[in-house]
């Protein structure tokens, strides 16, 4: 191919390039579960003080690639963006930057990004099952077909519109939900709900309002795993969703990955109608979200199928805001959350009476709908980029 030529990862891109940072000061921090699988930006929002810790090392720009099993086989990748000009975080990433009349950085973000890379990686990894991590070396020394940087740059300013685009209708969505999440809060928590002035109030609950328990909402159904190596069991026909799935998102409108109709029928008792409440209870504990469609889940989460759609907008925020509580009653004594279906159905809400219940469901549908819509538009451009970006890494598609 013209202005093509093939060269070892290692010699086009630099891979965990040395990053000098002082000990005492204080730098920002990124961990592993910061990156959100199909967003392409991560940013700092701690600090920490440097002391000579070991960890991952990067400047604003870098591309960082998670190297251990699950993480790098779903997708965890991401450009860093740091207030800093450097920063530091998790050991498990790789890092990558663009070498200097080499390779454009927004093209190596793309490159790591691919799933040629990805599987690539992932053949690589060794050590205990469930622990495996990549091999950094057999990365670098792979020989692939690389770009004249002029064509690097046209390529990743083609792909970075989409995600343009995606991070877009991302600041849309947290806006509408930091509405919904405002009035829950002013009506809710503060009790500043219509007729508040009027309402009786008894050791400082609105009169009216009762304690209940999260299994009189509806039923409670704890996810399942088919067999994997039950290849039938796998497909494209039901969400099968897993906490990272979940991450971000208020509703869960696609999965990384699915069963077939063979393989929902295998547990179908664990089947959940859309518009469920779905909840992690072991491992990252109180990630809360809504299937927008039918689904199965693995055992990690427990859902609510719901006896009354009204009360869904109320619950997912009432469930939402229990994080703590969820990691409380699920603690082991280790770091890792494990709440039991049956502790899971017991925990306490304060429910306010239907009539008001229904008045914030009728405001905060509206909303709802919107996000669904926009994270239609976003799953939509993020398989027209990514259908694109094989085609153009390979020089099928000119540019």
């Amino acid at each position: 191919m013209k202005n093509w030529k093939e060269c070892k990862v290692g010699e086009m891109i630099d891979c965990n390039p040395p990053v000098k940072l002082k000990k005492g000061e204080l730098y920002p921090i990124i961990d592993i579960d910061k990156i959100e699988i199909g967003k392409r930006y991560v940013s700092n929002k701690d600090y920490v003080i440097y002391e000579g810790q070991s960890s991952s090392k990067f400047q604003d720009g870098d591309t960082l690639l998670a190297r251990i099993t699950p993480c790098l086989e779903n997708g965890k990748v991401a450009t860093c963006r740091i207030d800093n000009q450097f920063g530091f975080g998790s050991t498990e990433f790789f890092v990558f930057r663009g070498r200097e009349n080499k390779t454009d950085n927004d093209f190596v973000f793309y490159f790591m990004s691919s799933s040629f890379i990805r599987k690539l990686a992932a053949n690589s990894m060794t050590g205990a099952s469930g622990r495996q991590r990549a091999d950094l070396n057999f990365i670098k020394n792979r020989k692939f077909y690389f770009p004249s940087l002029p064509i690097q740059q046209k390529i990743a300013n083609i792909l970075s519109r989409y995600d343009e685009a995606i991070e877009n209708n991302n600041k849309r969505i947290k806006l509408l939900e930091q509405m919904a999440q405002n009035l829950y809060k002013e009506w809710f928590v503060r009790f500043r709900f219509p007729g508040w002035e009027n309402t009786e109030f008894e050791n400082g609950i609105p009169k009216g309002w009762n304690v209940c328990r999260l299994k009189d909402f509806g039923k409670i159904i704890t996810g399942k795993t088919p067999p994997t190596e039950q290849e039938e069991y796998y497909g494209e026909d039901v969400m099968f969703v897993k906490t990272p799935d979940m991450h971000g998102n208020i509703f869960v409108q696609s999965t990384s990955e699915y069963l077939s109709k063979l393989g929902c029928e295998y547990q179908k008792s664990q089947y959940i109608p859309e518009n469920s409440i779905m909840v992690s209870c072991i491992g990252t504990g109180g990630i809360t979200s809504i299937n927008a469609y039918p689904a199965n889940t693995n055992q990690q989460i427990n859902s609510i199928i719901l006896d009354d759609k009204n009360n869904l907008p109320w619950l997912y925020f009432t469930v939402s805001n229990m994080k703590e509580t969820i990691k409380m009653f699920g603690n082991t004594g280790t770091t890792m959350t494990n709440l039991s279906k049956g502790k899971f159905e017991k925990l306490k809400v304060l429910k306010p009476y239907d009539e008001l219940i229904q008045e914030f469901s009728n405001k905060v549908n509206p909303i709802f709908e919107k996000i669904k819509l926009l994270n239609t538009q976003i799953t939509n451009l993020a398989k027209q980029r990514d259908l694109l970006l094989p085609r153009l890494m390979s020089g099928k598609l000119e540019v």
